[in-house]
């Protein structure tokens, strides 16, 4: 592209001039900079609850009129939503404001905006009570029952009670419970260490086949082990089957025979040298 003295920019074979800015297709605004075209996404700040979409050829919603239930209002419109009943709202620089009358007890809104608070929902006649429109109440002796009055007619439900995680021979039903609840699990009595059933009372200790390892039965019924480290202390410890620990105090093993504290012996390598066990 041909370049002149000042930093212009070509785009799309049109010249622009340094800091010029333009929309694109697309709503990405564009601007030259330096002799290098920029474009970035349009930024549409909307400072209202229910704007009216973008007209056409425009980037970003527009807060001189409402958008409400799909149905676009000029500003200050004044109109009811579709199940308001008496319920009037206000369209105002792109925000929606509803208000609805507060009716007296004992009346409730109707259709007509000329009497919104007219009707008189009928009483409820129910086991030789009578009881208001919505007052709630239980059945005589059953806590575990709720009712309602709506508009003359009474309908009852149960108290919804949880699912249970327990088994079937651990639910409960207290009395003055409307719902079962699971007891508390007995207490172990010990620990099962193996699928043949041996059980072990709490606080019993054993080895489980590692001298080296021992176990105990706790009183929650689980089963706590830890391991034994031996450090030897002496270069030819004595091994004694079954006891975890070599042992050093005894004597020494030297190639495979064991020899008692202070006893002599010859060298098994050279016979002219004589060996002697000390235990140190």
């Amino acid at each position: 592209p041909p370049r002149t003295s000042a930093p212009r920019c070509w785009y799309r074979g049109v010249p622009r001039e340094l800091g010029a800015r333009w929309i694109e297709p697309g709503c990405r605004s564009c601007s030259c900079q330096g002799g290098q075209i920029l474009c970035e996404a349009v930024s549409c700040p909307v400072s209202c609850s229910h704007p009216l979409p973008p007209p056409a050829g425009g980037c970003c919603p527009s807060c001189s009129g409402c958008l409400y239930e799909g149905v676009a209002r000029v500003e200050g419109d004044v109109f009811s939503p579709s199940d308001g009943n008496c319920t009037v709202c206000l369209c105002l620089a792109g925000n929606v404001s509803c208000i609805s009358p507060e009716c007296p007890p004992g009346s409730c809104p109707s259709a007509s905006p000329a009497d919104c608070c007219s009707c008189q929902p009928p009483k409820c006649s129910f086991r030789g009570h009578t009881y208001a429109h919505g007052a709630r109440f239980s059945l005589d002796g059953d806590d575990c029952t709720t009712c309602i009055c709506r508009g003359g007619e009474v309908e009852c439900s149960f108290a919804p009670c949880p699912v249970l995680d327990c088994p079937q021979h651990q639910q409960h039903l207290g009395p003055g419970q409307c719902c079962f609840t699971c007891r508390d699990p007995p207490a172990p009595a010990g620990c099962f260490v193996d699928d043949n059933g041996v059980e072990f009372p709490v606080g019993q200790i054993w080895s489980p086949g590692d001298p080296c390892e021992l176990c105990i039965c706790q009183a929650d019924g689980s089963v706590s082990c830890k391991r034994t480290d031996c450090v030897e202390t002496c270069p030819y410890p004595i091994r004694i089957p079954g006891q975890c620990c070599p042992d050093c105090s005894a004597g020494c093993t030297y190639m495979g025979r064991i020899f008692y504290n202070n006893e002599t012996f010859p060298s098994i390598l050279d016979p002219c040298l004589s060996c002697i066990c000390l235990v140190r």
